[in-house]
C-alpha cells in the first residue's frame, strides 16, 4: 500500500514537472522571435480597426489633497485587457487557465499616459508590483500598482462648504483613434476600497466619462474618471469659525467697562484685534493666493470689522466723555457767574435802599415788568368770534372764543429709556451693547443662509 502511494505521489510530481515545463514551451512559442513581434500593435476585430483596449481602475488609497499647491496624491491598481490573437495557445483540455509573465517588454503594450500627472511612480519592493497574464483566446491582462500625483484646479469660492471636483486624465500619446482605441470596463470601471480615509475630505462619488482630443497629429482616445470630494466641515468650524466668533464676542466686554477705565478697555481692544489679524494670516497661509473672495474670507472680513468697530467705539466714547467734561465745567462756571451776578444786584439794591432810608425819602421798588400774556391767552384774543348761519342767513354775531385742543405729544420709549443715562458716553455703551449682537447676529443669519443654500445647489444641480 504504502508502495503504491510513493508511486503515486511520484508520478504526480512527474506530471507537474512536465505540466511547468509545458508552460515554458507554449511561452516560449507564441512570443518567439520567429513568431511574435511586440513592435506590431494587435488587429482589431475580424483583423480590421483599431486595437481596443478596455481600461479599469481600483483606487486604493488618497494620500493627500493640497489646497495650496491645487494638486492630490493618489495610488491606484491599474488594469488594462486587449486581445492579441498572435498569443493563442492550446489549454490542454483546461488544465492551463492562463500563463503570467512579470517583465512588460516581452509583449505590445499600449502607450497609455497620464495626462495631469505631476510625479509618478511604479512599486518595486520586494518586486515589481506588475503581472501579464496570458489567456488561451488571446487575451492579455496587464495590472501593475502605480502612485501618482495630479494636478487638480480648484474653485475655493466656497472653501470650506466646498466641493471639489480632480480628475484622472488617461489617453494614448502616439496611437491615434485609428489604431488605438481605450473603453471603459463595462462592470465596475472604477472600484474603491472600502477602507477608504481621508482627514479632511469626503469621497461622496466618481464619474466615468470620454475625453477624447484632436490636434494637428490627429484624434487621440482618452479617458476620464471625476472624483467628487465633499470637504469635511466640521474642523473648519472648530479650528476657524468659533474662535473668531468667540474674539468678537469678547471685544463687546469693553462697552460693559467703566468708560473711565481706558487702559482696561484700550488693552482689550489691541488684544483682540491683533489675534483677530494673526488668526485671518494664518488661515491665508494654508490657502493659495486666488483673485477672487472665498467664503471663509467674508467671515474672517466681517469679524475683523466688528473687533476693530469695538475699539473705535471706545474711541467714540472718550471723545464724548470729554465732551460731557467739559459741558459740565461750563455750566458750572454759568452756575457761578449767575451768583456771582445775583449777588452783586442784591448788594446794589441794599445801597440804595439804605441811601434813600439815609435821606429820608421812601423806597420804592421798580415796578416789575409786566408778565407776557401765555400763548392761550393770545391765541383766545385774536381769534375772530364764530359766524353761525341760520335759515340760509347770516345770523347775529355772537362773540364766542375759540377753543384749540392740543393733543399731548406722545411719549418716545426709546428717548425715556436712554433718558435715564445722563452722559452721551453712556448712551453710546449702552447702544452698543444692543447694536453689534443684533448686526452680527443678523449677518451670521445672512452668511450661512446664503452658502449653506449655494452648496446645496451645487449638490443637486438641475
Amino acid at each position: 500500500m504504502f508502495c503504491g502511494l510513493a508511486v503515486g505521489n511520484r508520478d504526480s510530481e512527474i506530471s507537474s514537472s512536465n505540466f511547468r515545463l509545458r508552460e515554458k514551451e507554449i511561452i516560449d512559442e507564441i512570443i518567439g522571435p520567429a513568431n511574435y513581434d511586440k513592435r506590431i500593435r494587435p488587429a482589431g476585430a475580424n483583423d480590421t480597426g483599431p486595437a481596443i483596449v478596455h481600461i479599469n481602475i481600483m483606487i486604493r488609497n488618497v494620500q493627500t489633497i493640497s489646497d495650496v499647491k491645487m494638486e492630490y496624491s493618489i495610488q491606484i491598481t491599474f488594469r488594462e485587457q486587449w486581445n492579441d490573437h498572435r498569443l493563442t495557445f492550446n489549454n490542454m483540455e483546461g488544465r492551463i487557465q492562463y500563463l503570467t509573465l512579470t517583465e512588460t517588454d516581452m509583449v505590445w503594450m499600449p502607450d497609455l499616459f497620464f495626462k495631469n500627472e505631476k510625479e509618478g511612480h511604479f512599486h518595486k519592493i520586494i518586486l515589481p508590483n506588475l503581472y501579464i497574464r496570458i489567456y488561451p483566446d488571446g487575451g492579455v491582462l496587464y495590472s501593475i500598482r502605480i502612485s501618482l500625483t495630479l494636478s487638480c484646479p480648484m474653485d475655493l469660492k466656497l472653501f470650506p462648504l466646498d466641493r471639489q471636483q480632480c480628475q484622472l486624465l488617461m489617453a494614448s500619446y502616439g496611437w491615434t483613434t485609428e489604431d488605438l482605441v481605450f473603453l471603459w470596463k463595462d462592470v465596475e470601471p472604477v472600484q474603491v476600497t472600502k477602507k477608504l480615509h481621508l482627514p479632511r475630505f469626503t469621497l461622496e462619488k466618481f464619474i466615468t466619462d470620454y475625453c477624447n482630443s484632436k490636434t494637428n497629429t490627429g484624434e487621440y482616445s482618452c479617458l476620464l474618471v471625476a472624483l467628487i470630494f465633499k470637504r469635511e466641515f466640521s474642523y473648519y468650524l472648530i479650528q476657524y469659525y468659533i474662535p473668531c466668533c468667540m474674539l468678537v464676542i469678547v471685544s463687546w466686554v469693553s462697552f460693559w467697562l467703566d468708560q473711565n477705565a481706558v487702559p482696561a478697555r484700550v488693552a482689550l481692544g489691541v488684544t483682540t484685534l491683533l489675534t483677530m489679524s494673526t488668526q485671518t494670516s494664518s488661515i491665508n497661509q494654508s490657502l493659495p493666493p486666488v483673485s477672487y473672495t472665498k467664503a471663509i474670507d467674508v467671515w474672517t472680513g466681517v469679524c475683523l470689522t466688528f473687533v476693530f468697530g469695538a475699539l473705535l467705539e471706545f474711541a467714540l466714547v472718550n471723545y464724548a466723555s470729554r465732551s460731557d467734561k467739559h459741558r459740565e465745567k461750563l455750566k458750572e462756571k454759568l452756575k457761578e457767574q449767575k451768583k456771582q451776578w445775583e449777588a452783586e444786584h442784591a448788594a446794589a439794591i441794599e445801597a440804595a435802599m439804605q441811601e434813600q432810608v439815609e435821606d429820608g425819602h421812601t423806597f420804592a421798588m421798580p415796578a416789575s415788568p409786566p408778565r407776557p400774556r401765555r400763548f392761550m391767552d393770545l391765541l383766545i384774543a385774536k381769534t375772530k368770534p364764530l359766524v353761525s348761519r341760520h335759515n340760509g342767513g347770516m345770523g347775529a354775531e355772537k362773540g364766542r372764543p375759540c377753543e384749540i385742543h392740543l393733543q399731548a405729544p406722545r411719549k418716545n420709549c426709546c428717548r425715556t429709556w436712554l433718558s435715564k443715562f445722563p452722559t452721551r458716553s453712556k448712551r453710546i455703551d449702552v447702544i452698543s451693547r444692543i447694536t453689534f449682537p443684533l448686526v452680527f447676529a443678523f449677518f451670521n443669519m445672512a452668511y450661512w443662509s446664503t452658502y449653506l443654500f449655494t452648496e446645496e445647489e451645487e449638490e443637486n444641480p438641475k
